[in-house]
């Protein structure tokens, strides 16, 4: 039997990651982490083929041009990231449930691609001073890439209604429980 997707996008900060490491430790839904690639530079700890594959933006255009991506996108100048296609269908034939930590471009292609096989979510901050808070509270990023990504984040905000459901991200356990719920009924449909 093959799997399906569950899909979870949201603004940076939202708190996606934790509940995507969350979800993935309940066993019983089958879920595999969708690796992304990107070519942006390993952040702390990250290594190549565990968080991200890594690329240049150079190995990232020449993926592009030869069609091995699902979906992908610039998201700074030369910051691109992206869902190999070969991965995705090989964990499906596997019959695993393929979770994905995408943006909100990326989530929508994913969506139009697989249709009714796919569970997309969004993850909404309670409030964009709540975001500015959990950014600047990370310590991960300047200033000025905060400033961008908050930006980003209010056009990101504009997507949520198209998502099959939305989880307000204001108590993380309650989140992670509304976000576990959702994807065992999908998974048992």
């Amino acid at each position: 039997m093959e799997g399906k997707l569950i899909i979870l996008a949201a603004p940076s900060g939202s708190g996606k990651s934790t509940i995507v490491k969350y979800l993935m430790e309940n066993e019983d839904l089958n879920l595999h982490f969708s690796i992304s690639a990107t070519s942006r530079a390993p952040r702390g700890t990250e290594k190549n083929g565990v968080e991200y594959f890594f690329m240049t933006p150079e190995e990232f255009r020449s993926h592009i041009d030869a069609g091995d991506f699902i979906e992908y996108e610039e998201v700074y100048a030369d910051k691109f990231y992206g869902t190999l296609k070969s991965q995705v269908d090989s964990q499906l034939a596997a019959g695993e449930n393929v979770i994905f930590d995408v943006d909100v471009k990326g989530a929508m292609s994913i969506k139009k691609l697989y249709g009714k096989r796919a569970l997309s979510l969004f993850i909404q901050p309670p409030c964009i001073e709540e975001l500015r808070a959990r950014l600047e509270g990370r310590g991960t990023d300047s200033p000025e890439v905060i400033e961008q990504r908050l930006a980003k984040a209010e056009y990101e905000l504009s997507f949520a209604k198209q998502f099959d459901e939305i989880v307000v991200n204001d108590n993380l356990e309650i989140a992670e429980v509304e976000a576990e719920s959702l994807i065992e009924d999908f998974i048992n449909e």
